[in-house]
């Protein structure tokens, strides 16, 4: 019927739409409730003529489903001629208040018999009307959205667990007559009896919180990004528990590197740059202009039933380092010229880390990996000093590198270990030598040293592990002389509102047997660093250290001792502070100073002066830190997408 276009006309035809789609709305429909994070309304049942002959109408509410936001709904109502009408419910679906996701008010209802699927917009997507489909199935809903999955159950109590929701929502065809591609979300409905939930069991993870693909590899779980171990759901290595070799740190601390996604490839980079004016007091004192740097390429691949990891790391020191090393009070280790290097520290090598481990899943929470590093770092002592998160903004060694994780640049190492929930024990053989003053080649020595590591990651705020090694002629000028070293470390970490809190507490100990002497030398250090407002940093590192090659010949006879290696009990203490001025999501620029002062005995004060003090000035330069959000991991990667398909 057509109404003439006048004021009444109009008016009576709204009204009488609004009828019509009312006793609609009032004679059908199904409810669908109690799902987690769904409001639940009760509506009173009606009964049709078909529901009269013995089957009663169901209707479904949808709403509240977490990681979704609509406003609106759509209906879908199904005419029946009344000369074959069946024993059949009719149906009406109602989604409102997703969060997460924002959906325009509904559809109109179709004007045929059939009608088409739902249609959402989401954010920077187009949903085209499509056409009518042949049938409109009421019994199922499917969502696809491109690298999300979630656990599903079954809202029957009679059903499978594994039975899911899903929604069809059209993407834009190539042509009318092309089929809607389809984005696929699978949410968590309730269930009678619990069901295992694909979640991972990697340590340090939160497991609880949404599951969201990136990628083939890549996983978000919460605040935390994840590699997922082959084609496992339940084994996720985080990527935020990954130290140096095949350590382990606290899962919640910031990342700061640039990813990609290329094609079955994940590809990561991370850098970190000092610039810095570096001024060590007392007589042994000097000031030398510098940099202390180094670089990480990561990839990561899906290889058979497990995961390949590839990883580099260089450093330009062997170029930014003054002859003979960065000037460092108190610091020994390895040689210059021939001669041991004391009160500096050495450049750390061109090629730090060349290395290739591989993970297998094992049962539900296990998984077996092996490690190769050509260099590479043995499983010996804590996370090497320049990647822990409590001294990511010191430019400047440890005193105790060469009694705790002066082994991360060994060239030949080979690793094995197993993962189960908090726990990883590996263990491995290696060259134990320091390399040598070549900077820019690779030794080649025989792999007669041995270590094995236990590691304890209860959540993904703390980690702790106990070591022990045997080092097989570590220094090339006494190859006589064989280290047995023991360590222990405890890491923690704490983020909060605009900031984070990472520390540590390290032991490590040299059990020194050579000919004519045996004698143990311990290093202490407790290290913090607290960032706050975004781009503030303090921070400390507190140490004592026993040393004893800081007597040359001439000294040793100037001080009145007689034999080779008198130990000295030293401290240490850096206090310093990092602003970040200025900062994209692919680059960060800071500028810091610290301050250090010392302890030591007496006896040293005719080579060390009474009371020295050393200073530095630097700028820092490194990725910006991930953001690990939804609307920020999508920003920072191209995901594919298929194209249309036609019928």
């Amino acid at each position: 019927m057509q109404f003439k276009s006048t004021r009444h006309s109009r008016l009576f035809a709204i009204v009488g739409l609004i009828l019509i789609l009312s006793l609609v709305a009032w004679a059908t429909g199904q409810d669908m409730q109690n799902m987690p994070g769904m409001s639940k309304k009760s509506t009173p049942q009606k009964k049709s003529a078909a529901a009269r002959k013995g089957k009663a109408t169901k209707k479904h509410n949808m709403a509240n489903m977490p990681g979704m936001s609509m406003s609106g709904m759509h209906k879908h109502t199904r005419r029946k001629k009344r000369t074959t009408r069946k024993r059949q419910s009719t149906t009406k679906h109602q989604m409102g208040n997703m969060p997460g996701m924002n959906m325009k008010p509904g559809t109109q209802t179709s004007p045929t018999p059939k009608s088409s699927p739902a249609q959402m917009n989401m954010p920077g997507m187009n949903m085209p009307q499509t056409s009518p489909s042949p049938s409109a199935s009421p019994k199922k809903m499917e969502m696809n959205m491109p690298g999300m999955q979630m656990p599903m159950a079954s809202p029957n109590p009679q059903a499978s667990p594994q039975q899911k929701m899903e929604m069809n929502m059209p993407m834009p065809a190539a042509s009318p007559g092309a089929s809607p591609q389809k984005m696929e979300m699978n949410m968590p409905m309730p269930s009678a009896s619990p069901s295992a939930s694909p979640m991972g069991h990697m340590p340090g993870m939160d497991m609880g919180g949404t599951k969201m693909n990136m990628g083939p590899l890549m996983v978000m779980m919460g605040n935390d990004m994840g590699i997922r171990v082959g084609s496992s759901d339940s084994k996720i290595m985080s990527m935020g528990a990954m130290g140096s070799g095949t350590s382990w740190q606290p899962s919640s601390g910031p990342m700061h590197m640039q990813h990609w996604v290329n094609g079955d490839w994940l590809l990561m980079f991370h850098y970190n740059f000092f610039i810095d004016a570096n001024h060590q007091g007392g007589p042994r004192g000097v000031t030398k202009f510098e940099s202390a740097n180094w670089f990480m390429p990561m990839a990561y691949h899906k290889l058979g039933k497990g995961t390949l990891q590839l990883r580099g790391m260089f450093s330009a020191e062997p170029f930014t380092f003054p002859r003979g090393g960065s000037p460092l009070l108190f610091q020994t280790g390895e040689t210059y010229k021939g001669q041991p290097l004391i009160d500096r520290q050495h450049p750390h090598d061109l090629f730090m880390e060349m290395s290739a481990q591989y993970t297998l899943p094992l049962g539900e929470r296990g998984t077996w990996f092996t490690y190769f590093g050509y260099p590479g770092e043995p499983a010996l002592g804590p996370v090497a000093f320049m990647h822990r998160m409590s001294a990511s903004e010191n430019p400047s060694a440890t005193l105790s590198h060469h009694l705790q994780d002066s082994t991360h640049i060994s060239f030949g190492v080979l690793t094995t270990g197993f993962t189960y929930r908090w726990f990883k024990l590996e263990g491995s053989i290696f060259n134990g030598r320091e390399p040598d003053e070549n900077r820019y080649d690779f030794d080649s020595h025989k792999w007669n040293s041995r270590s094995a590591r236990l590691w304890f990651m209860p959540n993904k705020n703390w980690t702790a592990q106990v070591s022990y090694g045997f080092l097989r002629s570590p220094e090339n000028q006494e190859p006589d002389v064989d280290v047995r070293r023991a360590t222990a470390s405890i890491q923690y970490n704490r983020p909060f509102h605009r900031g984070n809190w990472a520390s540590a507490l390290i032991w490590g100990r040299n059990h020194v047997s050579g000919p004519g002497e045996i004698h143990n030398l311990n290093g202490y250090t407790a290290e913090s660093t607290i960032n706050f407002l975004d781009k503030n940093y303090l921070y400390t590192r507190l140490e004592l250290v026993d040393k004893d090659d800081l007597l040359r010949p001439a000294d040793r006879a100037l001080l009145g001792f007689t034999q080779d290696h008198p130990s000295f009990r030293i401290g240490a203490y850096t206090f310093g502070g990092v602003r970040d001025i200025w900062n994209t999501d692919k680059v960060s620029l800071a500028i810091g100073s610290d301050l250090t002062f010392y302890s030591k005995p007496s006896i040293l004060d005719r080579i060390y002066g009474n009371d020295p003090v050393s200073w530095k000035l630097f700028f820092r330069i490194r990725p910006g830190k991930m953001d690990m959000s939804m609307h920020g991991m999508h920003g920072g990667m191209n995901m594919p997408t298929k194209p249309p398909s036609k019928p």
